[in-house]
């Protein structure tokens, strides 16, 4: 009997789906479009990256900074920066501020930032630096430990950012 009611459940649901037809999506085109507008890939000169990511994609009046490196700039393929975590730390921000720059933003519209540290005994070092870069009202932050880096870096950081007022 339960044999006999899942065929006729079946046959029901063939006969319902026989009858519809498929149609071409217009709405493709119209999306891409809204796309374009509504996202925008920040492409500052200099700052090394990656091919498979954007360094920054602005949305409305949110700017989204990818996982920043202490990379040297302009050089291809990228290479993290000699010297330690304080060095690493300090270029990491400097490329930070060049892709707000590029967007349009400073360090002052920074809402969040996430670090990534491949070595949490980095943590006093590293934050030393960043405090130099917020000497008051710094974003807020998350810091945490993984288990390697891009490019072997010992320090990684990633922001959300603020457009300022009349941009």
């Amino acid at each position: 009997m339960q044999f006999r009611s899942r065929l006729t459940t079946l046959l029901a649901l063939g006969l319902l789906v026989s009858g519809c037809t498929i149609e071409p999506r217009t709405d493709r085109e119209q999306a891409q479009t809204r796309d374009s507008t509504r996202r925008q890939i920040i492409r500052p000169e200099g700052v090394a990256s990656l091919p498979v990511f954007s360094l920054a994609v602005r949305s409305g009046d949110l700017i989204f900074l990818s996982g920043q490196l202490g990379a040297v700039p302009g050089e291809s393929p990228p290479r993290v920066i000699e010297g330690g975590i304080e060095a690493e730390t300090r270029q990491t921000m400097e490329n930070i501020i060049a892709v707000l720059d590029a967007a349009g933003a400073t360090l002052e519209d920074l809402l969040k930032c996430t670090v990534f540290l491949a070595d949490i005994a980095d943590y006093e070092a590293m934050n030393a630096v960043y405090a130099e870069y917020f000497p008051s009202d710094p974003p807020a932050r998350a810091a945490l430990a993984g288990s390697g880096l891009a490019l072997g870096a010992l320090v990684e950081l990633d922001c959300i950012a603020v457009m300022p007022e009349g941009s």
